[in-house]
């Protein structure tokens, strides 16, 4: 009898270790490498904007610009109250793990790598939005060969609001899920710098376009207006008391921007 029941739980030992082997093969190989020539099939020429994940599929929109040098990047993010997200090492992994489990605050906490431009992100910050990282705002950026209006680089970004945790819906894999309003984040994120008082300029420029049923690299559903928002950070010592003088791209692109919102609107 104990003879019997020794080798009963040596079975269910095995049979969750080969489900638990069989669902890590799934999740992060076999799924993200099937989805990695599928990508690369049917993308088309172009650049557009939007991030891409390692597996090639399309990540988050492109919907922030700041025009500035690295250090005025920096240093504007800390005014906001912004900080800079720790490289995925062993060590961070275990404190994101741990934030999560125990409801503990992680401010540095890694965030994953996106794409763009064939290359991932330069700089990446994040803002606490509960006790724990499973709910933060965060923003990638990618500094652009081509510099700003002002000579100084153009940093191109996206702003998402991470809601929670959850699975992929293509890979299954454990991962953030995003908020679907990702204009609203785009909003919030330039409002905490024009609060800081460290933007001169905010500008409206065309961006993805206009999506009403849009899906990224873990398969979360997103919606957007498709402008990307440019901020001219002030220089380093610049008088912030002065006001930020927004403007758009004249006439014409106000009356894209309007058409774009209603096709959103309308188109199924």
């Amino acid at each position: 009898m104990r003879l019997w029941r020794k080798s009963r739980l040596h079975g269910v030992v095995l049979a969750i270790a080969a489900g638990a082997g069989g669902y890590a093969a799934l999740a992060y190989l076999l799924l993200p490498a099937f989805w990695t020539s599928y990508e690369r099939a049917r993308r088309p020429p172009g650049q557009p904007m939007v991030t891409h994940t390692a597996q090639g599929l399309p990540g988050d929109p492109l919907n922030i610009g700041l025009v500035g040098t690295r250090t005025e990047v920096v240093r504007a993010m800390a005014a906001a109250g912004w900080s800079a997200a720790a490289p995925i090492t062993l060590r961070s992994s275990l404190e994101i793990i741990d934030s999560v489990l125990l409801d503990r605050p992680d401010p540095t906490a890694p965030v994953s790598a996106l794409y763009y431009d064939g290359r991932p992100e330069d700089l990446a910050f994040e803002k606490e939005a509960g006790r724990s990282a499973d709910r933060r705002h965060h923003l990638r950026l990618w500094e652009q060969k081509k510099p700003g209006a002002d000579g100084r680089p153009l940093w191109l970004g996206a702003a998402t609001f991470d809601a929670g945790l959850g699975l992929s819906r293509y890979t299954g894999a454990v991962t953030h899920r995003i908020a679907p309003d990702v204009d609203a984040e785009r909003d919030r994120f330039v409002a905490d710098l024009v609060g800081a008082g460290v933007v001169e300029v905010v500008d409206r420029l065309p961006g993805i376009g206009p999506v009403r049923r849009g899906r990224n690299g873990e398969g979360d559903p997103y919606f957007t207006d498709g402008d990307i928002r440019i901020c001219r950070l002030r220089r380093v010592g610049e008088d912030r008391s002065e006001p930020v003088h927004g403007r758009d791209s004249g006439i014409l692109q106000r009356a894209r921007t309007a058409l774009a919102r209603a096709v959103a609107r309308l188109w199924p």
